[in-house]
C-alpha cells in the first residue's frame, strides 16, 4: 500500500515537472508574419535578429527588443507657414515613402526609427522651402522632390532606414498673392494678344503695299480689284450701288472682259462705259 501511494506521488510529480517543461517550451513559441522581424536581447544584450516564421524565444534569459516591419511605409507631413527665400509665407504638403533595410541599425541606433525619420523629414522640407523661392517652389516640384529625398536618405541610412521616394503633394499661398498672381497672368496674356495682334497688323500693312505696288504696274489688274470689290458688296440685295464714273478706263473689250472676269453680281454697267464719244 505504501510502495503504491509513492508510486502514485512520483508520477504526479512527474506530470506536474512535464506540464511546467511543456508550458515553459510553448512559452518562448512566436509566430511572425513574412515582412516582420524581431531583435532578439539576451540579458540585455543584442543577440541576434529572427523571423519570419516559428522562432523560440528563451523565457526569462531572451527578450523581443521590438517588432520591425519591412514592408513599404508611408508618411504624410507638411510645413506650417514656411518663408520661402522671397519671403513669401506658405504651406507645402509632402508625401514619403521608406522602409527598413537593417533590423539591427533601426533597432540599437535609435530609440523609435519612424518618429526620428518623420521629424526629419519635416525638418528637412522646412530648411529646403527656405532655400528656394515661390516660383522655383511652383515650377520645379519634381526637382525639389529629388533633392529631398536626398537629403532624407543622408539622414536616415545611419538608422538603416532607406528612403525611396518623396513627393510634393500640393503648395499653399495665402489668397492675396493668389490673386496677385491670376492678374499678373491675365495681363501677360493680354500683352502677349497685343503682340500678336499688332504683327498681324505689320504683315497685312506690308502686303498690302506689295499688292499696292502690282497694281500700280498692271492697270488691268486694278480695274480687276475694283470689280471684284463691287460684286463683294452687291452680295447684300438691299443695298443701292452707285458706280462711281472715275474708274479708270482700260477699252471696250478690257474692261468687259473685266467686269465679266470678276462678275457684277446684278451691277448694271452703263452702255457707254468704256466707249468713245463720237465726234461732233
Amino acid at each position: 500500500m505504501q510502495l503504491l501511494d509513492t508510486q502514485t506521488l512520483i508520477l504526479a510529480l512527474v506530470i506536474v515537472f512535464g506540464f511546467f517543461i511543456l508550458m515553459f517550451v510553448a512559452s518562448g513559441i512566436k509566430v511572425l508574419k513574412e515582412w516582420e522581424r524581431v531583435a532578439i536581447l539576451r540579458l540585455g544584450k543584442y543577440k541576434a535578429v529572427k523571423g519570419p516564421g516559428i522562432i523560440w524565444v528563451t523565457p526569462i534569459l531572451d527578450r523581443i527588443a521590438m517588432k520591425v516591419s519591412l514592408r513599404l511605409l508611408t508618411y504624410a507631413f507638411k510645413t506650417e507657414r514656411s518663408l520661402t527665400k522671397d519671403n513669401v509665407p506658405v504651406v507645402v504638403d509632402a508625401v514619403m515613402y521608406f522602409r527598413v533595410i537593417d533590423v539591427e541599425k533601426a533597432i540599437l541606433s535609435v530609440e523609435r526609427y519612424t518618429v526620428a525619420v518623420e521629424l526629419g523629414a519635416q525638418t528637412t522640407l522646412r530648411e529646403t522651402t527656405g532655400k528656394v523661392t515661390l516660383d522655383q517652389l511652383l515650377s520645379d516640384r519634381d526637382k525639389i522632390a529629388q533633392h529631398l529625398q536626398e537629403l532624407i536618405d543622408e539622414k536616415t541610412e545611419h538608422w538603416g532606414v532607406k528612403v525611396t521616394s518623396v513627393e510634393i503633394r500640393d503648395v499653399v499661398i495665402p489668397s492675396a498673392l493668389q490673386d496677385a498672381m491670376s492678374r499678373e497672368a491675365q495681363a501677360d496674356r493680354e500683352g502677349r494678344a497685343r503682340i500678336i495682334l499688332a504683327q498681324a497688323e505689320l504683315e497685312a500693312a506690308e502686303n498690302m503695299l506689295k499688292a499696292a505696288k502690282r497694281y500700280e504696274e498692271s492697270q488691268v489688274g486694278f480695274v480687276l480689284r475694283t470689280w471684284n470689290i463691287m460684286q463683294e458688296i452687291s452680295k447684300n440685295a438691299n443695298l443701292i450701288i452707285m458706280v462711281p464714273t472715275n474708274i479708270p478706263e482700260v477699252g471696250t473689250t478690257t474692261g468687259v472682259a473685266a467686269a465679266m472676269s470678276a462678275g457684277t453680281g446684278g451691277i448694271k454697267v452703263p452702255p457707254n462705259k468704256g466707249t468713245v464719244a463720237p465726234e461732233d
